[in-house]
């Protein structure tokens, strides 16, 4: 086989992360006829491809200046992703898409509008306007509550825990422990992601409070697993410690992968690095 049968049907493809958070971006129309869900599966896997949490895809769009879709690591569909929209921001500039500093990206959670505090090529710093944390169980979705769900206990296997719900776009039960390198975070982080509470499913965040300007968190990711940062996942913990009087309605989230700046001022705002890993061809 010579190098120049690679030059086949080759797709081209950048590698970005926030936080650790990782994502494979391509451009749609290198997309056309092709299964997205086994694709997502098969280029995502650690082993047998590229490796990421998920792959993201850009499209055009007429409603703002860009669309982005977001495919989890077992193929299925996310609606929102902070550190996703972090790095599809900074993959637009970087690939000379736009040399915009302010953006609106259409998601499936609506209109999520980025913009630039630092571009770089290498690594760059956007802050996020999130939008509004939903709180009413029907729309989060979860089950069996009828008013929001702030520091309600509930039973998984018979352990009691005390959750929160909310939904930044996607939903979100965090649980805040007192030691989080003690709690049994592989055990309850997937039981509780496929929980029937939860009809969609759930991205399941552990919390633990530092003080009241600082919560460290560990993430169990619906569709991909454990994951060193989820930026929607750390805007929600944020609302939750700020509901139950832990923090300010400003705090540092400190991840595995990374710190993000979130603030809670009526609308949601994310602050966070997005780092250029390497491009190639698939």
């Amino acid at each position: 086989m010579n190098l120049s049968d690679f030059e086949i049907n080759k797709i081209p493809f950048i590698k970005m992360h926030g936080c650790g958070n990782d994502f494979i971006i391509i451009d749609y129309n290198h997309l056309e006829n092709i299964d997205i869900q086994a694709f997502s599966k098969k280029i995502c896997n650690r082993n047998f491809g590229i490796g990421a949490d998920g792959l993201i895809i850009s499209y055009p769009t007429e409603h703002c200046d860009f669309k982005m879709r977001i495919i989890n690591s077992d193929g299925s569909e996310s609606e929102m992703c902070g550190n996703g929209i972090r790095c599809f921001a900074h993959y637009l500039r970087l690939t000379g898409k736009t040399n915009k500093d302010y953006l609106e990206i259409e998601t499936l959670a609506g209109i999520i509008k980025p913009h630039f505090v630092k571009y770089e090529k290498n690594v760059s710093f956007i802050k996020v306007n999130m939008g509004k944390p939903i709180l009413e169980p029907e729309k989060i979705p979860i089950n069996n509550f009828k008013d929001k769900v702030i520091s309600e206990k509930y039973l998984f296997e018979n352990k009691e825990f005390t959750i929160n719900a909310v939904s930044m776009g996607n939903p979100h039960c965090i649980i805040f422990v007192k030691d989080l390198d003690k709690f049994d975070f592989y055990y309850w982080g997937p039981k509780i992601e496929k929980h029937n509470l939860f009809p969609k499913k759930t991205n399941v965040e552990f919390a633990q409070v530092i003080d009241n300007k600082n919560i460290k968190v560990k993430v169990w990711e619906r569709g991909a697993g454990e994951t060193l940062a989820c930026g929607t996942g750390a805007c929600a913990t944020l609302v939750t410690s700020f509901l139950n009087n832990f923090t300010e309605n400003k705090a540092n989230i400190h991840l595995p992968g990374g710190t993000l700046n979130i603030e809670w001022n009526d609308n949601i705002y994310m602050t966070g690095p997005s780092e250029f890993v390497f491009f190639g061809y698939i």
